[in-house]
This record gives structure tokens, sequence and C-alpha cells, in this order.
């Protein structure tokens, strides 16, 4: 169980009422985990998908009603399958909402966090549609549709993310590359770590939880990557004494 002086990090738990064994992961989370820390951070893709904060349904209420009985700081980055979360929800949970990157102070340690999704650079196809769906335009277009169309939309996305991802994972492995589009890009790390003056990043996305050591303008650097809850939930501790990635079983739904 965490201490009240460390901080905890998660990502990408694409919470869906399909998964209810991943609900109730983060539920115990909650009431373990999280319930001493001294702040928490939720670096995108909470949810598998966010179609407005006016999508009260009993599932996103549940989730909400968890949150809210947290006391500490909780402070919550757009990822991109829920990046429709909006201050609505921030405020019904007190949570912040975070600029995609962010810098903090981390027990005295300059971080840059992110959802990790940006980095992904030698995935064009990706990021012109990352580029469309955060648009200002298009976000107030789609929340002008109801929720049954919203919702069409997005099973729609997910099909076709999921094909997406199946035919460059079967291009890599028919090629034998070791260059995989679909993880960050190494050069567009080092860039954003140097930008921001850091030398530790914390991010989401890839699913592909590890500790990467690299080198950033001379100086040694960490990357830190939060892995997504399916068979196993992640999260990372922080506290004075260093930070520390770690993971749990998560029960299978009976």
């Amino acid at each position: 169980m965490s201490s009240d002086s460390s901080t905890l990090f998660i990502s990408d738990l694409h919470l869906d009422p399909a998964r209810p064994d991943i609900q109730q992961a983060f539920l115990n989370f909650v009431a373990n985990q999280a319930k001493h820390c001294r702040a928490l951070y939720i670096l995108g893709d909470f949810f598998e998908v966010w179609l407005g904060d006016d999508d009260v349904n009993a599932f996103n209420s549940a989730i909400i009603d968890a949150l809210q009985r947290l006391t500490m700081p909780i402070y919550l980055m757009h990822g991109n399958r829920d990046f429709l979360l909006g201050q609505r929800f921030c405020t019904s949970i007190g949570a912040t909402l975070l600029n995609d990157p962010t810098v903090i102070d981390l027990h005295g340690t300059p971080t840059l966090l992110m959802h990790g999704d940006s980095l992904c650079t030698a995935d064009s196809e990706y990021m012109q549609v990352r580029a469309m769906l955060r648009s200002p335009a298009f976000q107030t277009d789609f929340l002008s549709k109801t929720l049954a169309e919203r919702q069409v939309f997005a099973n729609n996305a997910r099909q076709q993310s999921q094909a997406h991802t199946q035919q460059h994972s079967q291009a890599s492995a028919a090629n034998g590359s070791s260059t995989d589009i679909m993880d960050v890009t190494p050069i567009e790390v080092e860039r954003v770590m140097a930008e921001n003056n850091v030398q530790q990043m914390i991010h989401g996305h890839t699913h592909r939880p590890a500790r990467h050591d690299l080198i950033v303008e001379g100086k040694p650097a960490e990357r830190i990557v939060l892995g997504d809850w399916d068979k196993l939930g992640w999260f990372i501790s922080a506290d004075a004494n260093g930070l520390d990635l770690q993971s749990f079983a998560i029960q299978a739904d009976k």
C-alpha cells in the first residue's frame, strides 16, 4: 500500500462496461493503493471511449463516485480515447485537467508527463487522425450530435483503429523489421525532453511498460512507460526515494 508521501500515476485503463474486471480492479485500487497517496495522476485513456460529459450512465457514475471519495489532488490528462473529457467531468471529481505535455516537480525532480501518442510520429496516418480529433471545430461539431450518433462514430473509429494496429503489426512481422511505427520515435522523445529541459519522462499509450535509459543533451535520462490494464494493472509510485513501476494481477470476471 502506498503511503501518504507517495505520488501515483496510472494510464490506459480503457474503462469499459464490457470489462467489469478492470472496473473492479480500479475500484479496488482506489480503495487501497490510492487511498493514502499524496496525489493521483491519470495520464490518458482512462476510459475506452468518452462520448462527452453529458453521457450520464450507471457505469460512468460508478467511476465518478469512486473518485469523489478520494481527498488528495487528482490530475487528469487526455488520451487518444477520451479526449472529450471536459471541465464538467473534472469538476465532478475535483480534478485538474493537465495539458499534454506538462512538466511537474516530482519530489524534487522535474518530470515530463505525456499521454504518449504524440511521440509516435512515424505513424503518419495516425498523426493526421489525431490532429483532426483534437481540433476545436471537430469537437464542437461532434458534441452537437446526439449520443446515439456519437456512439456510432465511436464504434466505427474503434474498428478502424483495431484494423490499423493489426495491419502494421502484420507488416512488421512479415518484414522482420525492428522498427515499429506504433511505438514512440526515439528522436522525438529526445527532442521533447530537451525542449522541456528534463531528464525524466513518464507516459503511457504504447501498452509497453518499461524503464528506458537514454542520453538527452549529453546527460543521463530516463523514460518510464506505464502499461495498460488488462491481465495486469500498472501504476507508478514515486516518493523522495525514487520511482517504482509496479503491477498487480487483475482477477478475471467470473
